[in-house]
């Protein structure tokens, strides 16, 4: 389990990866700082589509709130409801989908309709594609060997 002082080291490194990167959120994790935190009591919320978590895997625990709807990819109207029937606006927020790019998206949002307490999970789920454009090899929730399950 992570204690106190953990958890705030945690939060210090991501506020200070925040500032350099100008994110308008509370700051920007690796996988492994965004599991110990979940394991101290934050909400992972899994920004990516129903059929990628059912395809690709998620991470046990965490709360889905698509960010673009799927067939079709257009913007999830409803987010910030979905959201705020989740999880409570003082709680700390995580951010993830497949790479990093619609979670942080999604925290800015977040933040921005008041969840101060919002990270952006860096390299997402599965990562960057690697030379051979694959995912899983560069990065991400799952190259980090952190807990997860399919289907």
């Amino acid at each position: 389990m992570t204690g106190n002082a953990d958890i705030i080291e945690i939060k210090r490194r991501a506020a200070e990866r925040g500032q350099q990167l100008k994110l308008p959120y509370a700051g920007a994790l690796t996988p492994a700082e965004a599991f110990a935190l979940m394991q101290a009591g934050a909400k992972l919320v899994d920004v990516r589509t129903k059929p990628e978590l059912l395809y690709v895997g998620g991470v046990p625990g965490s709360v889905l709130v698509e960010w673009q709807t799927y067939p079709g990819n257009a913007q999830n109207a409803a987010f910030l409801a979905q959201l705020a029937e989740a999880v409570a606006p003082q709680e700390t927020l995580l951010f993830m989908c497949r790479s990093g790019a619609r979670s942080h998206a999604a925290a800015a949002l977040a933040a921005q309709a008041g969840w101060r307490d919002s990270y952006n999970v860096l390299e997402g789920f599965e990562g960057d594609k690697d030379a051979e454009q694959h995912r899983n090899t560069v990065g991400g929730w799952r190259k980090a060997g952190l807990p997860w399950a399919q289907g």
